[in-house]
């Protein structure tokens, strides 16, 4: 590929545990002369996956934190800005996004984003189906069904845990959901790499048929308003709300247009995307930075806006600014305070809703376990709460052997195996689940009973 080639992306999906990283072990140790580099998406504190994808030649980058239909674009925006550094290194990118996303924020990236859509193409989707649990998760989950809509290429994995008869039903069943789609049947992922890469599949003239409003972003933040503020010190004064903090990012020189707004949003989306600074009240809110307001305490709560030359700023808010009353007020040197209307708002909120019973549970742990301990916590664990419990991966140290376990399960199927030696790293213990309903402090108390 010459250097001025766009760059071919895969999207690479699924449901938790239907076999992402299997699918993309294989790919990366595949002999198909491509150079790969992957971006990983991880759902939790804790970034396991890149420690389950095996070594290779390829690098993988990794995306962590925040509501994935949220933050994303502005993380992979970030990335793949990096990736453009190393331009030499690769020739293909393999985006692997959390199981709990819905793919369309992803896929949008590469048609909004001027700069991205002039270096890269996307060329597919591949989105993997647990043949042995997609039913339920189709019947809970608005984002495996998105994943199942978004599909060029379904791949039906895990045929070999459900009866023929089953498997032609659940076909029959994804093809009423997208016709457009090819769907490959495999067992551990086993698919020849030629039906997930290369595909030139991404039709975005199809995608807007099936759905108009595609390329209508979804952003981190809800609302905007824009100020017209001379020189002078102003307070931004917020009452209780329905958080206890609130993110914000506040931008200079902010026009008032619709495509001025637009311009400030999508800036503001790579803001979001930095870690956010922490303020705590009668602080000063700096220009163009993503902030955290801290309102844990009762009552108002005010921050600073120094204005040095007459300007119009921008605030893009986590929430509206209705929802805590949120005013710009005018402190002149007699203490005299006057409100500042803004001279106009826009409203951003996105079309998803946030299933705010779906979370991460991660526990980390130095030393050994039990395993008799282990197998036994686990096992009343999954009995008691598999159904809500879609996922579980990680490490675990066994005491008396030398290698690291992984264990892996969807539900209440588990498995362990034996990987790499410990050498000369300490042994630790890395647990994430993810599921609905969890009770993090019994978790962890369960756990620790299982430690030497």
């Amino acid at each position: 590929m010459s250097i001025n080639e766009k760059v071919p992306v895969t999207i690479l999906t699924g449901f938790l545990g239907s076999g992402k990283t299997t699918l993309l072990n294989r790919i990366l140790s595949e002999e198909h002369g491509k150079r790969i580099a992957v971006i990983e998406n991880e759902y939790g504190e804790v970034g396991i996956d890149q420690g389950l994808v095996i070594n290779a030649d390829e690098e993988v980058f990794e995306m962590s934190n925040g509501c994935i239909c949220c933050t994303v674009r502005g993380d992979l925006i970030r990335v793949l800005g990096n990736l453009m550094k190393r331009r030499d290194k690769f020739d293909y990118v393999l985006v692997e996004t959390t199981g709990l996303a819905d793919p369309g924020p992803v896929a949008q990236t590469f048609f909004m984003d001027e700069e991205i859509s002039s270096e890269f193409t996307l060329d597919g989707i591949v989105t993997l189906v647990d043949a042995a649990h997609i039913d339920q998760q189709l019947g809970r989950s608005d984002e495996s069904s998105e994943q199942v809509a978004f599909a060029d290429v379904l791949v039906l994995n895990k045929t070999d845990l459900v009866s023929d008869d089953a498997l032609d039903n659940l076909e029959s069943r994804l093809r009423d959901m997208n016709r457009m789609t090819r769907i490959i049947r495999a067992e551990k992922a086993e698919v020849p790499i030629e039906t997930v890469l290369n595909l030139s599949a991404f039709d975005l003239d199809q995608i807007l048929k099936r759905r108009p409003t595609f390329l209508e972003p979804e952003y981190p933040f809800e609302w905007s308003g824009v100020y017209e503020l001379e020189p002078g010190k102003y307070e931004l004064k917020l009452e209780e709300g329905p958080d206890p903090e609130m993110s914000l990012v506040a931008v200079a020189n902010q026009g008032f247009s619709e495509e001025e707004l637009k311009e400030g949003a999508e800036a503001s989306v790579r803001l979001y995307a930095e870690k956010a600074k922490n303020l705590e009240p009668g602080n000063t809110i700096p220009y163009d930075e993503h902030v955290s307001l801290k309102l844990q305490n009762k009552g108002s709560k005010s921050f600073i806006l120094n204005i040095e030359k007459e300007s119009k700023v921008g605030l893009f808010t986590q929430h509206t600014a209705e929802e805590f009353n949120m005013k710009v007020l005018k402190i002149d040197s007699q203490d005299n305070v006057k409100e500042i209307p803004f001279k106009t708002e826009r409203n951003w909120v996105a079309e998803h809703e946030h299933d705010d019973e779906v979370g991460s549970i991660a526990i980390e742990r130095f030393g050994d376990v039990d395993p008799e301990k282990l197998n036994t916590w686990m096992g009343r664990l999954l009995s008691e709460k598999g159904v809500d419990i879609f996922r579980t991966k990680g490490f675990i140290s066994y005491s008396g052997n030398p290698r690291r376990i992984v264990f892996q399960g969807v539900h209440m199927l588990f498995t362990a195996q034996p990987d790499k030696e410990w050498g000369n790293e300490p042994r630790r213990n890395q647990l994430v689940f993810i599921g609905r309903n969890l009770n993090e402090k019994e978790m962890q108390e369960g756990f620790d009973k299982c430690l030497i």
